[in-house]
């Protein structure tokens, strides 16, 4: 009786050769995608500069006077707050944007063009509405009295925000919708998928939505609408719920 001849061994399905490999952060990964790296950060200050120059631009037209707030009405002014409220965002936000850029270039690359279309809609809608200080009382001096191109090359200087608070001083009227709600929370949905990231990213996204409150910078609508134009940017990239990864 023949022996009964071996059964084939099921074949293997071969990966797809379009397949990407799995996304690795690091120095190999930040080596192939420096050039991307670039193209976003300058994509990213361009629209920031666009934005600046149309905040500008609105602090030369007239404004109504505070508009009625229900919420902001029973938040008390805190002028330390108010004093260190941009140094606060920055140091909140650049730890968790480099930890993003060490961790996946590509997302964060993904990231810096999505944060780029949140800037330039930021833009739109600050010359759109038109809103006045929603503290007159408490707020900067504005743009009067200074050369309108002078204090446009100040606010694009880092040095000049964060160490001489010319953001502070030369915009009153940058309100709808509230930058600080809209970068903070777009880092957090980009770093979601990481939970050593996540929660860091969480933590300080409520600190400085607290601080805009506490600082008076803004109106509630200015927080909600942050959240919802900044999710539906998100969604609209990358899907909702979120696609997997980035390869």
């Amino acid at each position: 009786m023949a022996a009964p001849s071996p059964q084939p061994e099921p074949a293997r399905l071969a990966p797809s050769a379009s397949a990407p490999p799995p996304a690795k952060g690091g120095w190999p990964a930040l080596r192939a995608a420096w050039a991307a790296v670039l193209l976003a950060l300058a994509l990213r200050l361009a629209s920031y500069a666009a934005m600046t120059a149309a905040a500008v631009w609105n602090e030369l037209r007239p404004a109504p006077a505070a508009l009625p707030d229900l919420l902001l009405a029973h938040v008390p002014y805190v002028e330390w707050v108010a004093r260190g409220n941009y140094v606060l965002w920055l140091g909140i936000y650049l730890p968790v944007a480099a930890a993003l850029l060490w961790i996946s270039p590509r997302t964060f690359v993904r990231y810096n063009v999505a944060g780029a279309i949140v800037s330039l809609l930021r833009g739109a809608t600050i010359a759109m509405t038109g809103l006045g200080a929603p503290d007159p009382a408490r707020a900067g001096p504005g743009i009067s009295g200074h050369a309108p191109w002078d204090a446009y090359v100040q606010l694009l200087s880092p040095w000049q925000v964060f160490a001489n608070g010319s953001m502070r001083a030369y915009l009153t009227k940058d309100l709808f919708f509230s930058g600080h709600t809209a970068t903070t929370f777009l880092l957090l949905l980009y770093v979601w998928r990481w939970p050593r990231l996540r929660w860091p990213a969480l933590v300080g996204h409520v600190l400085v939505v607290a601080s805009v409150f506490l600082a008076h910078l803004h109106y509630t609508i200015d927080v909600a609408g942050a959240y919802a134009v900044t999710l539906a940017v998100f969604a609209l990239r990358e899907g909702w719920p979120a696609r997997a990864p980035a390869r």
